[in-house]
């Protein structure tokens, strides 16, 4: 009974194989192979990729710092966790050579930067305001910015002005406006 079933349904597959051609073959091979690789190759690096979720997940649970991991922090210790984050007032003068020191490395010419204190009332926060003039190339200016933001995370850019005298110079004035915000304890 079961090979007269067995027959009859390989009867069936020639006769709608015949009836397909030869794109409906083609179709057909395809998705077979298209199967075939699915079950020989992306089935087994699903628990591969699993595992590998799995380990990123640990390394940035332990990379986290332990202000964050504490669960449950009120807003006053998260207020603290911030403002322990920011350098302290006193640290300015480092900073500031900091940013001279970028612009050297750049290779871009600094000129009588400007540099105002600004407090506000009832917070902890100092903020200087920085006003820098540079010359130097397009990617001159782009790699200083880069480096000073990437060296100093409490440095903000508020505006940028870029000008050039005419097409065929290569040199262009840049004058920056930032933040450097600091801890006033």
């Amino acid at each position: 009974m079961a090979r007269i079933i067995l027959e009859n349904w390989l009867v069936r597959i020639r006769w709608h194989a015949t009836c397909l051609g030869t794109i409906g073959k083609t179709g057909a091979g395809l998705l077979v192979l298209t199967l075939v690789f699915f079950m020989a190759a992306v089935l087994p690096q699903q628990q591969t990729l699993k595992e590998l979720k799995n380990r990123v997940q640990t390394v940035q649970q332990q990379e986290q710092p332990d202000s964050v991991r504490q669960a449950g922090l009120s807003d006053s210790q998260a207020l603290q966790v911030f403002y322990d984050f920011l350098p302290r007032s006193d640290s300015s003068p480092y900073w500031i050579s900091e940013l001279d020191r970028i612009a050297r490395d750049s290779s871009v010419e600094l000129n009588s930067s400007d540099y105002r204190l600004t407090m506000e009332k009832e917070s902890k926060l100092i903020r200087y305001e920085i006003q820098l003039p540079l010359r130097g190339t397009y990617p001159q200016i782009r790699a200083f910015l880069a480096e000073a933001l990437q060296a100093m995370p409490t440095l903000a850019l508020a505006d940028i002005a870029i000008k050039r005298e005419t097409v065929q110079t290569g040199r262009v004035e840049a004058r920056l406006n930032m933040y450097l915000y600091l801890n006033d304890y």
